[in-house]
């Protein structure tokens, strides 16, 4: 155990946060979302839920201000106006706990897989709410 560290932060999730650099996506995914089939390294947490893991990675991990939207979410199918509850928790997070609170934007699914393919990790939650994903761009301190 560690001061100040919230113990959802497993060792391996806090070497990859730290290992991250500037500009680099992690993704934070829902018990549906196809983590270990996507294509970066999955870091369970499937004990946790996804707000849980948000409120923990924010903690340590500050979002990028050099870009307009540092934190993005899937677009419900079909209805790309809605906003579910997971979404609406993630919003209350990132404006309580965030060091830079930003607006949390929307992609459509295709173009979120697409974008978590490419992100540094992926945290699988046990996460039960749909549409409970969201990418986090890390920023500076400085």
């Amino acid at each position: 155990m560690l001061r100040n560290i919230d113990p959802l932060l497993s060792p391996d999730l806090l070497h990859a946060l730290r290992a991250m650099g500037h500009g680099d996506e992690i993704v934070i995914a829902d018990a549906n979302f196809p983590g270990s089939s996507t294509g970066p390294d999955c870091i369970r947490a499937d004990g946790s839920s996804a707000s849980e893991i948000l409120r923990a990675v924010l903690s340590v991990m500050p979002l990028d201000t050099f870009v307009p939207h540092p934190a993005l979410t899937m677009q419900v199918v079909g209805d790309p106006d809605a906003t579910p509850e997971a979404v609406k928790d993630f919003q209350r997070i990132i404006n309580e706990t965030a060091d830079n609170p930003a607006q949390i934007q929307g992609l459509e699914r295709f173009s979120f897989y697409e974008r978590a393919a490419s992100a540094y990790l992926i945290v699988q939650t046990g996460e039960r709410r749909l549409y409970g994903n969201i990418i986090l761009k890390k920023g500076v301190i400085g």
